[in-house]
């Protein structure tokens, strides 16, 4: 089982932190809704990492336009996680 490979990190603004997901240029065709794979991306980085210690950690050390990595989730079209290397941030990039 293959899977695609998506980076995740989090964006600073000066209102907000998003949420970012980076899509392989080689994506399996069965990926058909954008927002799909984004949200089953979401939910498996949040399923590992503690997501209000993760956000307070970037919001009390990152500046705006930062982009904080947090790694990568590899996923099938079907959901299955096939592999990830996250981790809690311990700098901004």
């Amino acid at each position: 089982m293959n899977g695609d490979t998506f980076g995740v990190g989090i964006g600073v603004t000066d209102t907000d932190l998003q949420f970012l997901v980076q899509v392989p240029s080689d994506i399996d065709s069965q990926w058909t809704d954008p927002e799909e794979f984004q949200r089953l991306v979401e939910q498996v980085v949040w399923q590992q990492l503690d997501q209000q210690t993760v956000l307070q950690e970037i919001a009390s050390t990152a500046e705006p336009g930062d982009s904080v990595r947090l790694g990568t989730v590899t996923l099938t079209p079907d959901g299955t996680v096939v592999d990830h290397s996250l981790r809690e941030p311990d700098h901004t990039e």
